[in-house]
């Protein structure tokens, strides 16, 4: 076994960090997309009709069971992830993924807000966290419309809050 001492560690870890903000710094910033196979389907549940949506009115909804509160959106612009006639509409969990406050729509900004540590989310990005201090963006609803309309959620890009698992 080998004994570093204490500056020769922290010297390593530093170069260590430097190596890697700069790797980072690199790679261009992308909103999240699909990746197949990274969700966890659940049971298939409806949740509203195209015709209850108002572009840029979220919807409240639950999803996967009655202990998830969520929305779906209808942002008025094609985005990835987007289902609809006019590929703008979305599903999220509102449950801020670092804390677990109920987060707020804001129509201006078009963003979901924090109100505990001020976490951003910006759903035309797939809920990729733009500010705060979540580590995590907001869980995706993968949906769904069948011939009528209805809007139907299929499952979730990532981990509910206060969840130790996405199993229900």
């Amino acid at each position: 076994m080998v004994d570093l001492g204490r500056r020769q560690f922290l010297r390593g870890s530093a170069l260590v960090a430097a190596g890697a903000t700069v790797a980072a710094a690199g790679a261009a910033p992308q909103a999240r997309a699909a990746v197949p196979g990274a969700r966890v389907d659940y049971p298939s549940n409806r949740l509203a009709n195209v015709s209850d949506l108002v572009v840029n009115e979220p919807l409240n909804v639950t999803y996967p069971d009655d202990d998830a509160a969520g929305v779906l959106l209808k942002l008025g612009v094609r985005v990835e992830g987007g289902i609809g006639p006019d590929g703008d509409i979305v599903g999220f969990s509102t449950i801020c993924p670092h804390k677990g406050f109920p987060l707020t729509y804001s129509p201006e900004e078009k963003t979901f807000n924090c109100p505990g540590h001020y976490s951003v989310f910006d759903p035309e990005k797939g809920g990729q966290q733009v500010w705060g201090q979540s580590t995590q963006n907001l869980p995706q609803y993968a949906l769904r419309i069948a011939d009528n309309g209805d809007i139907f959620a299929e499952g979730v890009d990532e981990l509910l809050y206060g969840r130790l698992s996405n199993v229900l």
